[in-house]
């Protein structure tokens, strides 16, 4: 996708006492539902997925948020396990829909982690939701952690021995740590040399405060210690009752395996695999993910 145009409204709406920021790309004058992008982590922004906003483009109103906790969203980095949980973000997200007047004709757009929350959302089958797309993103964390394994498996032998010392030890904090995670992050996250400037910028903003991921997560994609980690949508995959789109890569760290629940169980399915991706294909395949995404949101009618 190409540069994302300028945003039409910015801004925040309060939740919880808080803030919520928020962009609006493309116009209303339109019978198209909006796009909403909800993106990964937890604990990243909204920063990597910004190409979507070339959408409006194609006449499809989007909306990108920071999820609380990171961005320009409001930080609680004193904030507890037992603040950060699935139903804070679910209620955040339907705060948004209703604040922006749009919770009558949507389409979600979930990254990632915002794919589990996107489909957890889509499965108490909301009136106006339209559509569902589940971008890289795996259906249960212990599928993701069994997966994991097998991927540290295919690194080179040193570079796993210096993860698991680090992890074992309590040092995850250590540059030594974080250059051993960009082997992997460079085979499994985004394989584009270099990485994009708005995936950098997300990097950064989940550096900057890192609250969010280590407690729902942990200290990087495949040390899943977090309060997620035994977190699965698998038991309510079958009640989404819209048309999903499920996109991962063939070198996508959400496999083959923490992906196949969706097209076994959502009713209404297609799954569309990126061969020349790993966890960004809106960043390394932007041409065919473009093209995949417009195909489908056009499927849907206006």
């Amino acid at each position: 996708m190409s540069v994302a145009p300028r945003p039409r409204a910015k801004g925040w709406i309060p939740f919880r006492g808080y803030r919520t920021w928020y962009r609006e790309t493309g116009t209303t004058d339109t019978r198209r539902p909006t796009v909403v992008v909800v993106h990964g982590g937890p604990g990243a922004t909204h920063d990597y997925l910004l190409r979507l906003a070339a959408l409006g483009e194609d006449g499809w109103p989007v909306v990108h948020y920071d999820q609380l906790g990171n961005g320009a969203s409001s930080h609680l980095p004193d904030a507890g396990p037992e603040f950060w949980t699935v139903e804070l973000f679910l209620e955040e997200l339907g705060n948004l829909l209703r604040h922006l007047g749009i919770g009558g004709d949507y389409v979600l757009f979930g990254h990632s982690w915002g794919g589990l929350l996107a489909a957890r959302h889509a499965a108490d089958r909301p009136a106006g939701l339209r559509g569902l797309v589940v971008a890289n993103s795996p259906a249960s964390y212990p599928l993701w952690r069994q997966e994991m394994e097998v991927l540290r498996a295919a690194l080179p032998p040193e570079v796993d021995a210096v993860l698991r010392r680090h992890e074992t030890a309590g040092t995850t904090d250590s540059a030594e740590y974080a250059r051993a995670v960009r082997v992997f992050n460079d085979r499994h996250v985004c394989r584009t040399d270099p990485w994009p400037k708005e995936y950098l910028a997300t990097t950064m903003e989940t550096a900057n405060d890192p609250t969010v991921y280590r407690t729902m997560n942990g200290p990087s994609e495949f040390h899943v210690v977090g309060t997620l980690r035994n977190w699965s949508l698998e038991d309510r995959l079958a009640d989404i009752a819209v048309p999903t789109l499920v996109m991962s890569g063939a070198h996508d760290e959400a496999t083959a395996v923490t992906v196949r629940p969706y097209a076994d169980l959502i009713p209404d399915v297609r799954w569309e695999v990126f061969e020349n991706s790993s966890h960004m294909p809106h960043l390394e395949e932007p041409e065919r993910f473009r093209a995949t995404l417009v195909e489908f949101l056009k499927s849907l009618g206006e």
